[in-house]
């Protein structure tokens, strides 16, 4: 973008003025730039903070309730909290597994609770079987070996 073109005044205190106010909005401007990336920060690590509570919420109301299901973080917000990986289990065999949500391929609103339906055990799929998973909690590490 082109700088702004003022035209210069010609009286000599005119000038003087001009030029004083051109150095301080570009002081301000500077200042400005510097506060918003400041705030853009905290907002950013508030943001994760609110996240990771949400994920440990709903990580309790499983263990403690089995459920509901609904309300759940989405897919970004529980890898922006720092939990990559979601434990489930067969609903046939029992088998516990664990996907990584990083490596699903999901639009950034999809939840967690959307992938009930959509994820399957690989060892009864083999085997001709098609049961829905149960979806355990989150996790910050892989809970368990396999991975689905």
């Amino acid at each position: 973008m082109a700088p702004k073109h003022h035209p210069m005044p010609l009286s000599g205190g005119d000038r003087k003025a001009l030029t004083k106010e051109l150095s301080r909005a570009r002081a301000v401007t500077t200042i400005l730039a510097q506060r918003s990336v400041e705030k853009r920060a905290a907002a950013e690590a508030l943001i994760r903070e609110a996240d990771d509570l949400f994920c440990q919420s709903w990580n309790e109301r499983m263990w403690a309730d089995g459920g509901p299901l609904d309300p759940s973080p989405s897919i970004d917000q529980a890898i922006n909290a720092g939990y990559p990986w979601l434990e489930i289990k067969c609903s046939r065999c029992k088998m516990p597994r664990a996907v990584d949500l990083a490596a699903l391929p999901h639009v950034t609103t999809t939840h967690v609770h959307d992938l009930a339906g959509r994820l399957r055990c690989q060892k009864c799929r083999r085997a001709g079987k098609r049961p829905s998973a149960e979806l355990l909690q989150l996790w910050q590490r892989s809970p368990v070996g396999g991975e689905t």
